[in-house]
């Protein structure tokens, strides 16, 4: 499957789903690296996210998305980055996408549905591997310099990679 611009072109009348996720980043020796996973109907890696429950605020959903499709639970929200929409990937809704900065020290957890995010890995900042959504990519790319000045702020100690 191929995204071109047609996926980020609202049609009318279409479903809208709110979603909540997370750009995770830990410090390590190599420097920043940020938690990317795999979708099992997916080619290349994505951000974790999902979609916001009833009655559930966006950092839960966030943090609870995060933790089914990565295994990471111990995170620390540092800042809102933006706000994305797309078709998903079936095109049977329009998501409205809540990102936000989380920072940890956790390696790794459980994936609680295996099946369907097959993988969780760490990927320098400066050095993504391949990305099935290019919004998702451009994010990152574009907000590389903020991220490395919050983990750089007084006490932190940041390297870019």
């Amino acid at each position: 499957m191929r995204i071109d611009r047609t996926w980020y072109v609202k049609p009318a009348g279409i479903y809208e789903r709110l979603t909540a996720g997370g750009v995770v980043v830990r410090r390590a020796t190599e420097g920043l690296l940020v938690a990317l996973v795999r979708e099992a109907d997916l080619d290349g890696h994505v951000l974790p996210k999902g979609g916001v429950e009833p009655g559930e605020s966006l950092d839960a959903a966030a943090l609870r998305e995060i933790e089914e499709e990565s295994g990471l639970s111990q995170l620390e929200k540092l800042a809102e980055l933006r706000v994305l929409e797309r078709l998903e990937s079936e095109r049977k809704f329009w998501s409205i996408i809540h990102y936000g900065l989380y920072r940890t020290g956790q390696i790794q957890g459980e994936i609680r549905d295996p099946e369907h995010h097959p993988g969780m890995g760490w990927f320098p900042l400066f050095e993504l591997p391949d990305m099935f959504w290019p919004d998702e990519r451009e994010l990152l790319e574009s907000e590389r310099g903020r991220i490395v000045e919050i983990f750089s702020g007084p006490g932190k100690e940041a390297t870019a990679v």
